[in-house]
């Protein structure tokens, strides 16, 4: 039976099957049928930087535009009917673009025309309108990239795949951390998702290999951060507020969270972070500036609970928005690839019109709140990793227990907290992502100083992890 979506990309997906009504993180059918879309279109994009990237052509427009289109894919980013149209309508002048290129070094290589493609995605062409870009999108769901479930499943992990090493490689990019080989990987990866000649196996293969380069794009995305705002260090951060005009800050983004602090500075105003954005408070380069306040709030799929709580300015630069509630829609803006209806969305790194609001509304008050331990990338665990290690000869540390990834808005999801507790107190409890706000509130204690809670940053900081074991394992 046709559905009005179909949509199985995330954790919060219906039933643990498909959101096949309305989006559980907020998208309807309409932003669904045009996020669909955006992949038939990028598959489009895909072939031709492909094929002229094989015969040596390559454009770094087409590349970055590849990043945003998977990136507005992504779970909780962008809900603006309006945007994404444009987007799409972009997306068809990067594709002729790409074919324009292909064609040319076709040209030049092979000393012949170029060969012509007159179905699939890379003869798409987009409707005029918002409306007839959703029926289009209705003709490209989830359920068409394949007919074999087997073939369709692992598809779907490439892409997700790909979306999420999008993001990263978006993030990476913003500071000029880029590699050829993520790029050509992307290109290649998306346009075999459009050959029906592919089987079972190379999809296989191809996952493998997004992994690994999903590794890669972590790594530089971590040098950018590490280059721009030194290494984290372990710091205490202050869950309450300080008395004075705020900003709070929700996403993942911190050379834009840099600009904020840059621009608002002695101005009276004190910015915050919110969710994913908690572990920018262990970054020397961020927390230089004085009114650089602590962390307001917790996990992304409470914002709305807590944001109306919020008095000052508010808001999100990349993803992880839900559905604003009313009572702050008149003080929250978007930014980056983050958008939702009749939200006011800021382009570049101008950042006055959030300034001027803050400035505009009441004074937060003085309530001081508990102070949690964060900033554990690898180089701050591997400074110890000799008293870490010694530890662990003596028995002092029986084992170490990685809980790490993204949390869901769903009443009753509690299996991040109950693992944390019932972590023996011989072992030393690693964590990363949004998860972590399940139980980063809770005393964990130490052992032999060495605390039993870890929190190693974001979800990008997975390589850190990586890094922390390998070195460990050695020693």
């Amino acid at each position: 039976m046709e559905t009005p979506m179909f949509c199985r990309q995330c954790e919060q997906a219906a039933r643990g099957e498909a959101c096949d009504v309305m989006g559980n993180c907020g998208k309807d059918p309409e932003v669904s049928a045009l996020l669909d879309l955006m992949i038939h279109g990028l598959k489009g994009v895909a072939v031709y930087a492909h094929r002229a990237r094989e015969l040596g052509a390559k454009d770094p427009e087409i590349d970055r535009f590849m990043l945003d289109g998977l990136f507005t894919r992504v779970t909780n980013v962008n809900f603006d009917p309006d945007d994404i149209a444009a987007r799409l309508q972009k997306c068809y002048t990067m594709k002729e673009r790409a074919r324009a290129m292909f064609e040319q070094a076709h040209k030049e290589r092979k000393r012949e025309p170029a060969p012509e493609f007159d179905a699939g995605p890379e003869a798409w062409k987009p409707a005029g309108d918002t409306a007839g870009l959703i029926a289009q999108g209705r003709q490209y769901g989830v359920l068409t990239w394949h007919q074999d479930p087997d073939v369709l499943s692992t598809i779907e992990i490439l892409i997700y795949g790909l979306m999420g090493m999008g993001s990263f490689a978006w993030h990476a990019s913003e500071m000029g951390k880029e590699d050829e080989a993520i790029f050509a990987f992307i290109h290649r990866a998306l346009a075999a998702t459009a050959d029906r000649s592919k089987t079972l196996q190379d999809f296989v293969a191809l996952s493998l290999e997004c992994g690994e380069k999903n590794l890669r794009t972590m790594e530089l995305l971590y040098q950018g951060h590490e280059e721009r705002f030194s290494a984290p260090e372990p710091m205490k951060v202050n869950l309450g507020t300080r008395k004075g005009k705020g900003i709070v800050v929700s996403g993942h983004d911190l050379p834009m969270l840099e600009e904020i602090l840059k621009q608002s500075a002695g101005k009276g105003i004190f910015v915050y972070t919110h969710g994913e954005m908690l572990p920018a408070n262990g970054y020397p380069g961020l927390r230089k500036y004085e009114h650089f306040a602590g962390n307001f709030g917790g996990a992304w799929q409470n914002q709305t609970r807590e944001l109306p709580d919020f008095a000052g300015a508010i808001i999100f630069n990349t993803n992880c928005i839900q559905r604003p509630e009313e009572s702050y829609t008149d003080r929250l803006f978007t930014w980056g690839e983050t958008a939702w209806p009749g939200i006011p969305h800021l382009e570049g790194y101008d950042f006055s019109r959030v300034i001027e609001k803050a400035m505009a509304l009441p004074d937060l008050p003085e309530k001081p709140g508990q102070e949690i331990l964060v900033g554990f990338g690898h180089e701050a665990v591997l400074k110890v990793a000799g008293t870490v290690v010694e530890a662990v000869k003596s028995g002092a540390i029986r084992r170490f227990f990685l809980i790490g990834g993204c949390d869901g808005a769903k009443l009753g999801r509690n299996y991040f907290t109950e693992l944390a507790q019932q972590v023996p107190a011989d072992c030393v409890i690693l964590t990363l992502a949004c998860g972590k706000n399940r139980f980063n509130k809770l005393e964990f204690g130490d052992i032999g100083g060495i605390p039993r809670l870890l929190d190693v940053g974001q979800c990008k900081a997975a390589c850190s992890t990586v890094r922390i074991a390998l070195a460990l394992a050695g020693a």
